[in-house]
């Protein structure tokens, strides 16, 4: 039988609701309540805080497909397995069943349901962790040998393999049991043959069955006791297609293989890692482009330009026209489409091709005279210490070039030459201190950081708070903003949900002053005076004697701290990302400027 990837997806999804979990919806992949991720980068992530009691889960047992990207794995693109971007599938008991079940239904579903063999799993289970105080998971091995597993099919692994977690900082956690597919002598010896379990080639990951929430992490890397146990699965879709059809990697699925039969029929001189990292690269920059983050230098901007640059670089490789990324991203928002793993789309396909046609313009023009000069700097062994190009050399292809420094690193190795990160990050650091003088530090005004995108953006709340004003009334006023490179968010008093056409008008009021070309005046008064103006103030208690007015035409009066951009002629085009409640009484918006 050949597996698609919707019929995966549905099987999956109707097993666990055949066993009353509730299918609950995919999550952005931007984090909203975990500061610690750049993306959502496991299925649970979205509803962390259920595990600790403080937010009531939609139902005690829970299902979804989620899309997450990790951005660890993307040096790793180009085997059989990896990917930057994939579809979690999972399923959730909380301070419901617990280990006995989850590895029941693990089997049932495995087995049962999509027909693989018994003796062609595996599972490993936690040895323990005397130092942290953390036991040994003995039941997980009880468990796996009552479903039928014997001895040499049960692996005992460490705390690096086999204890979860979401990060560094305060998370839940707890010992894990993943399930392994045996996909054949050609890919190495066996477990029971050499004693190493080689879960790099032989044994493929196709399920995490059990992460048992038991833990709290807490911030100082101690651990207590949860106030109830969870479980927390999780099966990346794509693998799980690939081990069930018997393909020899996840690219032969057709959420890749379409796409890597045009961009093969479009190359000059097509190779298989080039091909994938292509369609990698591209599909993570659509879902994350559609998330409204733009390419930038900084956090989830500079993961979107590393892949967006990364993917134009093996487009030039490959011997194809530097358009081809436009219809490759085109043709992957149909594909996703197709295969039932669409995110819910914010924006239009031709807004989305527009900003990568930006990058890949911006770029392009680079690139070819980067390359002629990285090969010019490997060329001359005043260049090259101990093996390692000068870091000097290697900020300046990033500093006039664009060289993302992991692009160098690449061009690098494939020459046989080493680039030192942490030079690179001097150099980084120096460069942004004589650039920025000291306003690499929080502003007022919700500013993370000062630059030119986030200039526009706090601008653009000025004009957002007095479109909310004449479409929702006079008595809307801001509760608090944050502003990064990537988007603006603004807090407001309101009670209800805003309509489609109440953004709408809202987001043509800000558009239509932008278009206007006004000019954004600022004026130094009392603060009695500024009051006496009309002009809005968020609090009253914290001015000193002089404030500045920021003054756009007749739409807006404001007394800020913050930086401004000259004219609303300068900020693009604005569009609302999102419209949702921040707490009771209050909603909150992300914006962008396209």
């Amino acid at each position: 039988m050949k597996y698609t990837v919707k019929e995966v997806k549905r099987i999956f999804l109707d097993y666990f609701k055949n066993h009353e979990h509730k299918q609950i919806k995919n999550s952005s992949i931007i984090p909203e309540n975990v500061d610690s991720l750049l993306f959502i980068n496991a299925g649970m992530a979205p509803i962390k805080n259920v595990f600790t009691g403080q937010q009531i889960p939609e139902s005690k047992r829970m299902c979804n497909m989620q899309i997450c990207i990790r951005t660890n794995d993307i040096d790793s693109i180009g085997d059989r397995h990896h990917l930057s971007s994939f579809c979690m599938l999972g399923s959730w008991s909380v301070g419901d069943y617990f280990k006995e079940d989850a590895i029941r239904f693990a089997t049932d579903l495995l087995t049962n349901h999509f027909n693989i063999p018994i003796e062609k799993l595996y599972a490993t289970a936690f040895s323990g962790d005397e130092k942290r105080g953390i036991p040994a998971d003995t039941d997980s091995e009880i468990y796996w040998k009552k479903v039928g597993f014997k001895d040499n099919q049960i692996v005992k692994c460490g705390f690096e393999d086999n204890f979860w977690r979401m990060g560094d900082g305060e998370s839940p956690c707890g010992p894990c049991t993943e399930v392994f597919y045996d996909t054949g002598a050609e890919h190495g010896k066996s477990y029971e043959e050499s004693g190493y379990f080689d879960d790099k080639k032989r044994y493929i990951e196709i399920w995490n069955a059990g992460v048992f929430m038991q833990y709290l992490q807490k911030e100082d890397g101690t651990y207590t006791n949860l106030p109830f146990n969870s479980v927390d699965t999780g099966s990346g879709l794509e693998r799980l297609v690939m081990t069930l059809n018997g393909f020899d990697s996840v690219y032969e699925t057709e959420v890749y293989k379409p796409i890597l039969e045009f961009v093969a029929q479009n190359a000059k001189t097509p190779n298989t890692q080039s091909l994938r990292i292509i369609a990698d690269h591209i599909k993570t920059s659509v879902l994350i482009l559609n998330a409204g983050i733009e390419p930038s230098n900084a956090k989830r901007g500079y993961v979107l330009r590393r892949l967006l640059r990364r993917a134009i670089r093996h487009i030039r490789t490959i011997g194809a026209e530097p358009s081809l990324i436009l219809e490759v991203a085109k043709r992957t928002i149909d594909n996703l489409i197709e295969c039932d793993i669409a995110p819910d789309w914010n924006f239009s396909k031709e807004e989305i091709v527009a900003k990568i046609m930006q990058e890949n313009d911006k770029f392009s023009k680079l690139l070819g005279n980067g390359l002629k000069e990285f090969n010019n700097f490997i060329s001359r062994e005043e260049n090259i210490e101990s093996g390692e190009l000068k870091p000097e050399l290697v900020f300046k292809l990033y500093d006039t070039f664009g060289f993302p420094f992991e692009m160098t690193r690449e061009l690098a190795e494939e020459n046989n030459i080493k680039v030192n990160e942490e030079e690179f990050n001097k150099l980084f650091e120096k460069h942004k201190e004589v650039s920025k003088g000291d306003i690499g530090k929080v502003f007022k005004c919700g500013l993370a950081e000062t630059n030119e995108i986030t200039t526009k953006l706090h601008t653009a709340t000025h004009l957002l708070q007095a479109g909310l004003k004449k479409v929702l009334g006079d008595h809307v006023s801001q509760k608090g903003s944050n502003i990064t490179d990537e988007r603006l968010r603004f807090d407001f008093n309101f009670e209800r949900k805003m309509t489609p056409e109440e953004i709408k008008a809202v987001e043509d009021f800000v558009n239509d002053v932008i278009s206007k070309n006004v000019q954004v005046v600022k004026e130094e008064m009392s603060y009695e005076d500024a009051q006496k103006s009309g002009a809005l103030g968020l609090f009253a208690n914290k001015y000193g004697d002089v404030v500045s007015v920021y003054t756009i035409g007749e739409y807006s009066k404001e007394i800020c701290g913050g930086p401004h951009a000259e004219n609303t002629g300068d900020l693009g085009k604005f569009k609302i990302a999102k419209e949702e409640s921040s707490s009771a009484g209050v909603r909150r918006i992300k914006g962008i400027l396209n």
